[in-house]
């Protein structure tokens, strides 16, 4: 049953998260990417990690899609005004997208090792807040500190893409 429920997440996951690159409506984008972070904390929860897939819920689904849903219709999206972006950022793009992807394939294919979650035996529960942050600051600070990165990334090519190129004029 499990195993059913987990097929039917993966494919609402991966469904939503297409059409969320592929939706030319910013607004609709944007509710596809909300369908996926929903999915996205039923994996959770279907990994027994009930307070992570809540928390998801609360601060992904919740907070920052309002944030970009007023962000979309702050920023007042138009294609037909916007400029065409030269070919070269394309490329570069392009180009920077399929060694990304090759990175992570190349780790995933060198790293595909089967374990076994391991917990520690203490008397305290693996749910609580107080072990999630010990676990999380001491074991798995790394990951931890590539997300942080990865976030600025995001904000730093959020910022990028919203900044609007000026319009040669001609009178």
């Amino acid at each position: 049953m499990i195993d059913i429920i987990f097929y039917i997440l993966c494919t609402i996951t991966l469904g939503s998260a297409m059409l969320t690159v592929l939706s030319k409506n910013p607004i609709h984008s944007a509710l596809w990417l909300v369908v996926s972070f929903f999915s996205i904390a039923g994996h959770y929860i279907l990994l027994n990690s009930q307070f992570l897939g809540l928390v998801h819920i609360m601060v992904y689904s919740g907070a920052i899609m309002i944030l970009m849903l007023f962000t979309i219709m702050l920023m007042n999206l138009n294609i037909s005004n916007e400029v065409s972006k030269p070919i070269v950022t394309k490329v570069v793009a392009t180009l920077a997208f399929c060694l990304i992807g090759l990175l992570l394939i190349s780790i995933t294919i060198r790293g595909t090792q089967a374990y076994e979650l391991q917990y520690a035996s203490e008397q305290s529960d693996f749910q609580s807040v107080q072990v999630l942050g010990k676990i999380l600051l001491n074991q798995y600070v790394l990951p931890f500190e590539m997300v942080a990165v990865l976030l600025l990334l995001a904000m730093i090519g959020a910022v990028l893409i919203s900044k609007k190129d000026k319009v040669q004029k001609t009178v």
